[in-house]
């Protein structure tokens, strides 16, 4: 056991309809802290509610996804009964809503926010739009999203979480929390809300357990894998024109995963003959064998990604991570020590990294076990909670 001081902590998460990373976040960094003897009280909404609304709630929700006064009580009535020191906020939107934030502040106990996403900036979450990067919500202000319908493709919906966001910032409340950024390009992003002072701002990335056993190069198949959902978003028309253009020296790719243009993918292959092998959904326990016994990941992604867990998951088995320098894949993979980056929209520039991979194997699975295992990341998490320990 640790030597930190046991805190009674509040960790407060508002579950989408379809469950994804964040939630898997919540879960580990719960057990984690339990496991080091803390009292973890978890807070939780599913917006899978919204579907069992009746007519008069649904009127209301643009409000209450602004300022939920359900949510302000429960928090306060927590923080009282349970003797919170500490709350630990990871997603609001959109039952939960901000309102956390300011009964945490009335009963004087410090927050924290995991920033998963960039929905402080962009309502979309994003930074994407119609096929390409888009930040003219910082340019031009929120109005932009709403234009565009950025959230779920509705201008009354994306005006609702513009409202909020705006409503919020005049506040003042980003200012009075504290945030955990997963990378610092992450962080950096978040500073462009000037009411957010750097000092407020940590970085932690995720974490995951090592399953499998690390495979020396030598020893591994002549292969590269994709795993991800197969879009353009994730890059994967680029990834199968670099394999066409490397002709007969092009290494097996093997594809898992599926997506929008899973057919358009299989018929690029019948027509193009490429040494692609498509597998379909692979649970992530067989991906990661694969993963383990290939020369590297791939991941040409062609947005900034929230934080892309198949990269440490690739970095516990040692195989190095050939990315897109663009946004948070591009700050975690370090050139030449975990893999390898090239220009995002550069199909040449991926090859090239394709053909010089090798070598790093070792240095990879040396990086995970300084940056990414449980241990490393719940001394991490203590740190910030102790810096925030006498802010209020």
């Amino acid at each position: 056991m640790d030597n930190a001081k046991k805190k009674n902590i509040l960790i407060v998460h508002n579950y989408y309809q379809i469950p994804g990373g964040e939630d898997t976040v919540v879960a580990n960094e719960k057990k984690m802290l339990e496991k080091h003897g803390h009292k973890v009280i978890l807070y939780s909404r599913n917006n899978a509610e919204l579907k069992q609304m009746s007519k008069l709630q649904k009127v209301f929700l643009p409000i209450t996804t602004v300022f939920n006064p359900r949510t302000y009580r429960d928090i306060k009535k927590l923080i009282r009964d349970e003797k919170i020191e500490i709350v630990h906020v990871h997603n609001t939107l959109n039952l939960v809503s901000p309102a956390v934030y300011y009964a945490a502040r009335r009963m004087k106990v410090p927050v924290v926010q995991t920033i998963h996403n960039f929905r402080l900036l962009c309502p979309g979450a994003t930074f994407y739009r119609d096929g390409h990067i888009c930040e003219d919500c910082v340019k031009y202000g929120l109005k932009c999203a709403v234009k565009h319908r950025c959230y779920r493709g509705s201008k009354i919906q994306t005006l609702a979480c513009v409202l909020s966001t705006a409503f919020h910032r005049m506040t003042g409340i980003y200012g009075k929390i504290n945030y955990i950024c997963l990378t610092d390009f992450n962080k950096q992003k978040l500073l462009g809300l000037k009411q957010i002072k750097p000092e407020r701002v940590f970085v932690k990335p995720n974490f995951v357990e090592c399953k499998n056993e690390y495979i020396p190069e030598k020893d591994r198949k002549d292969q590269f894998v994709f795993a991800g959902r197969l879009d353009k978003l994730k890059g994967i028309d680029l990834l199968f024109e670099a394999w066409k253009r490397m002709g007969e020296e092009a290494p097996k790719l093997i594809v898992c995963g599926t997506g929008p243009m899973e057919d358009w993918c299989k018929s690029f292959i019948r027509k193009n003959d490429v040494n692609i092998e498509m597998r379909g959904f692979v649970p992530n326990d067989e991906a990661l064998k694969i993963i383990a016994n290939s020369k590297a990941l791939v991941l040409p992604t062609q947005w900034y990604e929230g934080f892309p867990m198949s990269i440490v998951e690739a970095f516990s088995v040692g195989t190095p991570v050939i990315c897109s320098d663009l946004g948070n894949a591009g700050s975690v993979v370090e050139e030449g020590i975990t893999g390898y980056k090239f220009q995002f929209d550069s199909i040449e520039d991926m090859i090239t990294c394709v053909m010089k991979c090798n070598s790093i194997c070792e240095s990879t699975a040396s990086k995970y076990y300084e940056k990414y295992t449980e241990k490393r990341n719940y001394a991490m998490l203590i740190d910030v909670y102790e810096s925030l320990k006498n802010e209020i």
